[in-house]
């Protein structure tokens, strides 16, 4: 291929890369977005076969960081959910954005944009969650995505996210938050169970206990919750895992949502692993999700379908 073909095929600005999928004969799209300041966010979409334009639901897992190949990473190997998604009629989007920044959110406050010799000014640094509504904003744009029609399920730190996403930003019409780890979002006063890690001086909550939401209630900043809460519109499913160490602060995102009158719904399943909603291949290459995967999964569409398709 000569230079001048080459360059008539690649748009730099909208670079994407076309994968085929393991097991799938619908492939993704590998593309990067442009975020608020200017850097770019990795993200794998999938279309469903048929007619568009579509509903799209965007899926987070955990902490930020990793880049396009945690996108491939979970596109080929943790994508079963995903493929239910698509057989149900919606488009599908892997995302990736930049690490979340301990505490940040709870510290420094608005983003603002601002102009300085004509270029852009920020009076911070944009964190992970607004990565997500700047993607979202992306997405709208597609022709083969329904810009009306977005959703967002995010799992763990993704599901705080979705609060911190609602709180701000009211262009994503419905959303799961499963397991959500929303201390942060809380405002949540750790007690002993939590460290700080002597290496780095950050706070360790990997071993956190918050199982009990009578626990946990006492413990929020109830008038800031409160305050973050208020402004959501967006209808929220709230997933619960009985095992798990923070179970009290999953009840308590739906106990406040609830009680400030928001539009909202609580689910708990019993399963041994975080992050249960996202089937992984197992050893042998298979996706075999057990009976509270799928029940999670078809939980989650038809939430959606309710929001989304009705």
């Amino acid at each position: 291929m000569n230079s001048n073909t080459s360059a008539a095929a690649l748009d730099p600005q909208h670079i994407a890369v076309i994968e085929p999928v393991r097991g799938s004969d619908i492939p993704v799209r590998l593309m990067y977005v442009e975020l608020v300041d200017g850097v770019y966010a990795p993200i794998g979409l999938r279309i469903p076969s048929g007619n568009g334009p579509f509903p799209l639901v965007m899926f987070a897992s955990g902490n930020g960081g990793g880049g396009m190949a945690i996108v491939r990473e979970h596109t080929q190997n943790v994508s079963w959910t995903q493929e239910q998604f698509l057989k149900a009629g919606y488009a599908v989007v892997w995302l990736r954005y930049r690490a979340e920044v301990d505490y940040a959110y709870d510290k420094i406050g608005k983003l603002v944009s601002d102009t300085r010799q004509r270029r852009q000014l920020l009076n911070r640094g944009p964190l992970e969650y607004e990565d997500v509504i700047a993607i979202a904003e992306y997405l709208k744009t597609l022709p083969a995505i329904d810009g009306n029609r977005l959703g967002y399920m995010g799992m763990s730190h993704g599901g705080e996210m979705a609060l911190k996403i609602a709180s701000e930003y009211h262009g994503i019409k419905a959303m799961v938050a499963n397991e959500p780890a929303a201390h942060e979002f809380l405002r949540l006063k750790p007690d002993n169970t939590a460290k700080i890690n002597p290496a780095t001086g950050l706070l360790d909550v990997e071993k956190m206990l918050m199982r009990e939401a009578s626990k946990v209630r006492p413990r929020i900043t109830e008038d800031v919750a409160a305050e973050r809460i208020r402004p959501i519109a967006t209808p929220i499913f709230v997933q619960g895992r009985n095992s798990d160490e923070l179970q009290g602060i999953f009840r308590v995102c739906y106990d406040l949502l609830a009680e400030l009158g928001k539009d909202t719904q609580w689910e708990t399943y019993e399963h041994d692993v975080h992050g249960f909603c996202y089937v992984h291949r197992n050893d042998k290459g298979d996706y075999a999700p057990d009976a509270v995967q799928i029940q999670v999964v078809a939980d989650s569409i038809a939430f959606f379908d309710k929001h989304m398709k009705a």
